[in-house]
């Protein structure tokens, strides 16, 4: 299967998106080769601006060219744009609702050797509690393209969480992404897996392995974190009673936690969530910690059968 990391769909598309409108403009922290806003800046050397190893800056600077009627696109990694600079995006960014796109890259454990202090897995949970915020986490580089093109069209912020891993593709080129509506990958009865980021692939990999187990597990793609599908979860659940969460972060905070919310509110349904459990990573190849740490197709089964048990 054909594999682009995330962040080369998203440098792409943004050089594509630089010829279709002038206002877009695209700001990093000393990170373009990385992050692949390079892309982009070598296209558009007028309309990017590197603001150097100044993340609070790149953020107040993005808002202040969005107040302007620009487009801005804001990057860095993941750990640098959600930690260093959260006070920017929550007071200049989300507090006056402008439509800056911060698309932070590397983040998760699979950065791999950068290691623990370049590895967020906070960050889900970090801007999922900010007001007026879109949290977006693509699963491919088919949606990543989409989802970049939808951005650039919102008015209003948006967190865009990417990969520097890459991962298998799973759409086809025709795909159209529907902000805050979930996708039904795979259609079953007996459980549902809801999944985001890299995760989807490894879900639908388990709900393989689960079929031959005579077990029919609904795969849902869960993309937008926030605002989240509600709609969508409770209707799965309702239909097969029980709920498995996978997610390249903390499952505190992150898509466990927002399905947790959603189910106690609405659905009440056993909920077994894949994802780091309370702890760091560490430095490591992306498939020795994607092992390590249990963000496997494996562990979604495991799960699977954990919930289907206290579902009887």
């Amino acid at each position: 299967m054909k594999k682009i990391a995330t962040r080369d769909a998203y440098g792409q598309t943004l050089a594509q998106l630089g010829e279709e409108n002038k206002d877009i403009v695209v700001l990093d922290a000393d990170l373009a080769k990385s992050t692949k806003t390079i892309d982009f800046a070598k296209k558009h050397s007028d309309r990017f601006f590197d603001m150097g190893i100044a993340e609070q800056n790149l953020m107040g600077t993005a808002a202040g060219l969005a107040a302007a009627g620009k487009i801005p696109f804001a990057s860095t990694f993941a750990m640098f744009a959600t930690g260093r600079a959260f006070e920017q995006i929550r007071n200049t960014i989300a507090y006056p609702k402008l439509p800056v796109t911060v698309a932070a890259t590397h983040a998760g454990i699979s950065v791999g050797e950068d290691g623990a202090s370049h590895q967020t897995v906070e960050d889900i949970s970090i801007m999922r509690s900010i007001p007026n915020m879109t949290v977006v986490v693509p699963a491919d580089a088919i949606e990543t393209a989409a989802a970049v093109r939808w951005a650039a069209a919102h008015n209003g912020p948006v967190y865009l969480r990417l990969g520097r891993l890459a991962v298998p593709v799973i759409f086809e080129d025709h795909y159209e992404f529907t902000w805050g509506k979930a996708v039904t990958m795979q259609e079953g009865s007996d459980i549902t897996i809801i999944a985001t980021g890299l995760m989807v692939a490894q879900a639908l990999e388990a709900a393989k392995a689960l079929q031959e187990q005579g077990i029919g597990a609904e795969v849902l793609n869960l993309h937008t974190i926030k605002p989240i599908d509600a709609e969508a979860i409770v209707a799965s659940v309702g239909k097969t009673g029980a709920v498995v969460t996978a997610e390249e972060h903390s499952i505190i905070g992150g898509l466990g936690s927002a399905v947790a919310e959603v189910l106690a509110e609405k659905y009440p349904a056993p909920l077994e969530r894949v994802g780091l459990q309370d702890t760091f990573g560490e430095s490591g190849t992306p498939a020795a910690l994607l092992e390590k740490y249990g963000l496997t197709a494996k562990k979604i089964v495991e799960a699977a059968q954990k919930a289907l048990v206290r579902k009887q």
